[in-house]
């Protein structure tokens, strides 16, 4: 697949999960468009910036700033919280194929016992999906804590 291709499959696809989530927290009908795009511009950078060879978990966090931004404009500009439209939106970006695979590596030490090959991969995926969550929660939180303190930030 050519990046182009790339990037609009996984910016297409991000719209399903940031959509089904967006109608789970009853987020208003209006914005439904917003978190829909939200979630798409938040994968198609952190696409963009893994194929540059940026780290996935940095990747994940300058995605989750993005549509952190994103969010504190849209409410500045329709009146509504940041959250409503920046939380289901970083939904498509969690870790769950890391996490996914860590929880089978610690099933197969109970089952088959200690192996450093299973052991290697249960910390390496653990820690790639505790590193992504933390970027996803810090790259969300930063635009709210630039834009909404009530001192000087210096």
């Amino acid at each position: 697949m050519t990046l182009i291709t790339s990037l609009l499959h996984q910016s297409f696809f991000a719209i399903i999960p940031a959509l089904g989530f967006a109608l789970l927290f009853n987020v208003p009908v209006k914005a439904l468009k917003y978190c829909a795009l939200a979630g798409a511009i938040g994968v198609f950078v952190r696409t963009l910036l893994m194929h540059f060879g940026i780290s996935y978990e940095m990747a994940s966090f300058l995605g989750a700033t993005t549509v952190g931004f994103l969010g504190v404009y849209w409410a500045q500009r329709l009146l509504a919280h940041p959250k409503i439209f920046t939380v289901a939106a970083v939904i498509p970006m969690l870790p769950g194929v890391y996490a996914f695979r860590s929880m089978i590596s610690l099933v197969e030490l109970n089952q088959r016992g200690f192996s450093v090959e299973l052991f290697t991969t249960l910390v390496d995926n653990l820690l790639t999906a505790t590193f992504t969550i933390a970027g996803l929660a810090i790259g969300l939180a930063l635009p709210g804590l630039l834009f909404y303190r009530r001192r000087a930030v210096v």
